[in-house]
């Protein structure tokens, strides 16, 4: 493995950094401090995404032909690292990493025509309709029906932590149009927007206080089948194709460095008998190991980022880096709690929100502690849990 950058490479990375220098406002940034999940700001997020779009680099992974950076592997790691590193607002948008991608694959021509350049612009914001209350891992046995009327699908049912449905006007959704042969073979991937009659979304708020997920509940909701993407009844195949791009291509290292730095200042900042907790050498171990462990996540990306540059297949080292990335950031977020001690208690939401004028309870370094130690519960869950992540290395690795 290579960790020296190649020339361009280093020029690249100078070029996102001015970029980020010029764009990434204060704002910007002091939002994304308030960010306890995926979901920062709805406007912001959208702004963010038309900065990005202005300069050619909303979408990394698309290729040139639709708006796309056409970048390479590197590439796309290094704007993702300093992007975390700079602190810049996560754009979090499904169309852009999802159903952009996917209508690439599997839609037709005038599908892409018609959705591509609104994601890329920000018109379009998407959300993903794919569990539901009782089919969550065992994504094949949802029971959300469409049942053919003419040139028409009547869908009935609901889905459940669908993430940014109350702020999405469109969305990729999977239904079932036969329940005949296999759970797999009856499935079908469909788009649509969301203020069509019959849709009713209802919020979820989570243990961290945000409003992330949602249900959403279809009562004979009317969808052309021109808006189906991929035949009838292949779905799960399409399904298949979109969760590749679902589980890769975060910046794992970046992120866990930025809430281990975030660690070490409160640290600093808090005292334990007498001393600065920094400086209290049982904690200051864990800290160390912490550090060590960041660092072999940061070494595995470099490892992936070299074998995908040599276009080899990484295999299993994907599944590696999602569990230990999920496992490190409750990791690190559990010692936060412990550092702030007493200030866990108060819960002061108003505080969190951008532009309000309400201060928090305790001194400032405090409040978005105990929303990422919550938020981040469910780390180890989506994307794939850490249970099917270790299936996977041992499958792919141990032969198992």
């Amino acid at each position: 493995m290579d960790l020296e950058m190649k020339p361009e490479e280093a020029a690249f990375r100078d070029e996102v950094k001015a970029f980020l220098d010029e764009n990434l406002t204060d704002d910007l940034k002091a939002h994304a401090r308030l960010t306890s999940g995926i979901l920062t700001d709805h406007p912001l997020r959208v702004e963010w995404l038309r900065i990005l779009n202005a300069r050619g680099w909303a979408a990394p992974s698309w290729p040139k032909q639709y708006g796309g950076t056409g970048w390479t592997v590197m590439q796309k790691f290094i704007f993702a690292s300093e992007c975390a590193a700079a602190g810049a607002p996560t754009v979090s948008s499904m169309g852009l990493s999802m159903v952009g991608p996917t209508l690439m694959g599997h839609g037709t021509d005038e599908q892409r025509a018609k959705y591509l350049p609104k994601i890329l612009d920000g018109t379009h914001w998407w959300c993903q309709g794919y569990s539901e209350p009782g089919s969550g891992s065992d994504l094949a046995s949802l029971q959300t029906k469409a049942v053919s009327d003419g040139d028409d699908y009547i869908i009935n049912g609901t889905k459940i932590w669908t993430t940014g449905a109350h702020v999405a006007n469109h969305m990729f959704c999977l239904v079932r149009t036969s329940s005949e042969g296999k759970k797999q073979e009856g499935i079908s991937f469909i788009v649509f927007p969301m203020d069509l009659p019959g849709i009713k979304v209802e919020p979820i708020i989570t243990i961290s206080g945000d409003h992330e997920v949602n249900q959403v509940f279809f009562d004979d909701v009317r969808v052309p089948k021109a808006n189906r993407i991929g035949a009838e009844n292949n779905g799960w195949t399409v399904a298949k194709y979109l969760l590749e791009f679902e589980r890769g291509g975060s910046a794992h290292g970046a992120n866990l460095r930025n809430a281990l730095n975030r660690l070490k200042s409160i640290a600093s900042e808090e005292t334990a008998g007498g001393d600065k907790l920094i400086n209290d050498p049982a904690f200051k171990r864990r800290i160390s190991e912490a550090d060590v462990e960041v660092t072999a996540v940061e070494f595995t990306e470099h490892r992936i980022m070299s074998q995908l540059s040599a276009g080899q297949n990484p295999g299993a080292a994907a599944s590696m880096i999602k569990l230990r990335g999920s496992t490190m950031t409750q990791t690190i977020t559990e010692l936060g709690v412990e550092a702030i001690s007493h200030y866990i208690a108060p819960h002061v939401m108003e505080a969190r929100t951008w532009g309000s004028n309400v201060a928090p309870v305790g001194p400032d370094h405090t409040l978005m502690v105990v929303p990422r130690y919550m938020n981040g519960r469910a780390n180890t869950i989506f994307g794939g849990s850490n249970e099917v992540q270790r299936n996977i290395m041992a499958k792919a690795v141990l032969g198992l």
